[in-house]
């Protein structure tokens, strides 16, 4: 059996990158298994929520609510030295979003399910999806 993974000991840029792809997953999903549509609808759903903006919004709106060692992450995404932006945020929205997304990375890692997917749920809820599987569905 393989030696467990140490979520904590990937960069926190590492941990964005994982976070990224699998906020962006679980939200594809959560879309497509609502209803069947065109791809650029869903594209629009879809990037209103995974959004660096949205993201930002979202983490200011609960960072009060994470746990010390939540928090300890997501600051350490949040003050990485990142060298690009996205074309519709501002750099320190781009920033608050890193952290998130190594937040929800070195959830993925720790194999916290649970509490990713209630992150996630609350994302959504924030853009009025009120109906969001638990996560026992979801396939990642």
């Amino acid at each position: 059996m393989a030696e467990s993974i140490k979520p904590e000991l990937f960069s926190p840029l590492t941990l964005a990158y994982l976070g990224d792809a699998v906020l962006e997953l679980i939200v594809r999903e959560h879309y497509i298994r609502k209803s069947n549509k065109q791809v650029q609808k869903y594209h629009k759903d879809v990037t209103a929520v995974v959004s660096a903006i949205s993201q930002s919004a979202f983490i200011d709106s609960i960072e009060s609510e994470l746990t010390e060692e939540e928090t300890a992450i997501y600051h350490r995404g949040r003050n990485a030295s990142v060298h690009t932006k996205a074309k519709h945020a501002t750099m320190a929205e781009y920033k608050k979003a890193t952290g998130f997304e190594a937040l929800l990375g070195y959830l993925y890692l720790k194999n916290d399910r649970e509490r990713l997917m209630k992150l996630v749920r609350l994302l959504l809820e924030q853009h009025g999806e009120e109906e969001m599987s638990d996560g026992s569905d979801i396939l990642i």
